[in-house]
C-alpha cells in the first residue's frame, strides 16, 4: 500500500493535496470556533492555521498522512480539509479524520462525497483492509455521522487525548473493513444520489 498525492474529484468536491499556498483560503474560512470545538488543537488565529497547516505537510512529508484540502466544485472554493493518517502500509490500514467543512456546507453533499472519494481510493485503489475513524466521546453529530457512512463502532479509548482547552477527551473508533466496502459504497451512493 503506497500513499502518494493524488486529486480526487467528485461531482459536488474536489479534493486537492494540501500545499502551503492554501493557507490563505483556509485562514479566510476556517477561523470559526465552532469548527474546532471538538478538535484538540484550536485554530483561533492565522498563526494557528499555519501551525496547522506546517504540521500537516510535515506529517505528509514523513508519509504518516496524506491531508486535503476540499474544494467546491460549484466555484472553485476552498471549503474545508479533511486527510488521510495513520498510516500503516505493512498492515493495509489507514485512518480517515481531520475533516472539517465550513457551516455553509455541512448538511450537504459535500461531507459524504468526500468520504466517498477518499474511501474509494483507499479500498479500490490503495488496496487498505482497514479504515478507521475516531471522534471526542462528546461530539454526538460526528458519531452519527459516521454511523450514517456505514462504519461499525468498535469502542472508547478513555482518558485518550489531552485538548488544548485543558480537557480530557475520550476518542471513540470506528472503522470499515474491506469486506464490507461494496454495501458502505452502495449506500454511500444511494444517499447522494437521494440529494438534490
Amino acid at each position: 500500500m503506497e500513499i502518494h498525492p493524488v486529486v480526487l474529484t467528485g461531482k459536488k468536491v474536489r479534493l486537492e493535496p494540501l500545499h502551503i499556498s492554501h493557507l490563505e483560503s483556509l485562514t479566510s474560512v476556517g477561523l470559526d470556533p465552532e469548527l474546532w470545538s471538538f478538535i484538540p488543537t484550536q485554530v483561533r488565529s492565522a498563526d494557528d492555521m499555519r501551525a496547522y497547516v506546517s504540521t500537516a505537510l510535515d506529517e505528509m512529508q514523513k508519509g504518516i498522512s496524506l491531508p486535503f484540502v476540499i474544494i467546491d466544485q460549484a466555484n472553485g472554493s476552498v471549503i474545508g480539509s479533511t486527510r488521510y493518517s495513520n498510516i500503516v502500509p505493512a498492515h493495509r490500514r489507514l485512518e480517515i479524520g481531520w475533516t472539517w467543512v465550513i457551516p455553509s456546507h455541512q448538511k450537504t453533499a459535500a461531507n459524504t462525497e468526500a468520504k466517498l472519494l477518499l474511501l474509494t481510493h483507499a479500498f479500490e485503489t490503495l488496496g487498505a483492509m482497514r479504515v478507521e475513524f475516531k471522534t471526542d466521546a462528546l461530539n454526538q453529530k460526528s458519531r452519527r455521522a459516521i454511523l450514517r457512512i456505514g462504519a461499525t463502532e468498535e469502542g472508547t479509548f478513555r482518558k485518550h487525548v489531552h485538548m488544548d482547552t485543558g480537557r480530557i477527551r475520550d476518542s471513540v473508533y470506528f472503522s470499515i473493513i474491506d469486506s464490507e466496502w461494496n454495501a458502505v459504497k452502495k449506500n454511500l451512493t444511494d444517499v447522494l444520489a437521494a440529494r438534490p
